[in-house]
């Protein structure tokens, strides 16, 4: 492929949701204020953690992270769509949609693979309770994020680059709400057979084997929950699984539905729909399914509230 093909377009364009001016206005107050929402109720778990000591633990760290990703996640999308919705011509150069695609894709395969970090400390924490504090050392949970970004970035990296390379032949127009790799692929004019193997490949990294890891974690858990004789201790065990099974059934159960398909076959309402889904309603709902169900978080909150009224 000769020099002059290597740019291809200087931008790209997105048809977004929908082309009614009103609906467009609705649909940037309802994803403004749930960009609002997702930015106050993770920047409060984060400033809760640092500020409460009782929180300093393996679980509230990896929560925390859990937290800035999905800050970064959103915006790394959100604000170009709500600026989108007031523009008549919703253009993304073909830099920004590159480093667009990067942290979508990043902070995705970051969320999945800290989720099986915290399914692997609510596995220590209920079926070997007695050396938790041994084997959740500081230098364990912190090397279990610090890997969960590495792989996330490095998978995200190498996706990244061989989508970005495709050719389009002068095609720029994405049937998509933003840049995202089965929207890229679908503009391709050469043969995509190795792309769809890297995101399989991908697929599988932090996807497929994080989610094993989950059900092996939750399978054992289940099967200590079993054996404690007490009903109110079965619901005490049970109880510190259930925020972090909530969203691990919400993220999972969408991305193996969807991206486990790694050829161009998903339509592409379908595509926009996962999206937006993990990009909107996943971040903002975390926060509350973790606070909403969490004593400790809750006590924290009083706290700063009883600081702040003092």
């Amino acid at each position: 492929m000769g020099a002059d093909n290597v740019t291809w377009v200087n931008e790209f364009i997105l048809l977004g949701l929908s082309t009614d001016q009103q609906t467009q206005a609705g649909l940037f107050v309802l994803f403004g204020a749930m960009y609002l929402l997702t930015l106050l109720g993770n920047g409060l778990i984060i400033l809760l953690i640092w500020l409460d000591a009782r929180l300093h633990s393996p679980m509230y760290f990896f929560l925390c992270n859990l937290s800035v990703v999905d800050i970064i996640y959103t915006t790394s999308g959100v604000p170009q769509m709500l600026a989108h919705f007031l523009m008549e011509k919703k253009t993304i150069s073909y830099t920004r949609c590159a480093t667009q695609l990067f942290f979508s894709l990043a902070l995705g395969g970051i969320e999945f693979l800290l989720l099986a970090a915290m399914a692997y400390d609510r596995y220590v924490a209920v079926c070997d309770p007695l050396q938790y504090v041994m084997v959740m050392h500081r230098g364990m949970y912190v090397s279990l994020a610090i890997v969960s970004w590495l792989i996330g970035l490095a998978n995200s990296a190498v996706e990244t680059a061989v989508t970005v390379r495709l050719p389009t032949c002068g095609k720029n127009v994405l049937n998509h709400v933003a840049c995202e790799t089965l929207a890229l692929v679908r503009l391709a004019c050469v043969d995509i057979t190795f792309n769809q193997i890297i995101i399989l490949i991908s697929s599988v990294i932090v996807l497929l084997v994080p989610c094993c890891l989950v059900s092996l974690s939750y399978a054992h858990i289940v099967a200590a929950i079993l054996r404690i004789r007490s009903t109110q201790g079965r619901r005490k065990a049970f109880g510190t699984c259930t925020s972090h099974l909530t969203v691990v059934s919400m993220s999972y159960g969408m991305a193996l539905f969807t991206y486990m398909q790694p050829r161009a076959s998903a339509s592409a309402e379908q595509d926009k729909m996962v999206v937006l889904f993990y990009a909107v309603v996943t971040p903002m709902l975390n926060p509350l399914i973790y606070s909403l169900r969490n004593k400790d978080m809750k006590a924290a909150l009083r706290k700063v509230i009883g600081r702040s009224s003092a």
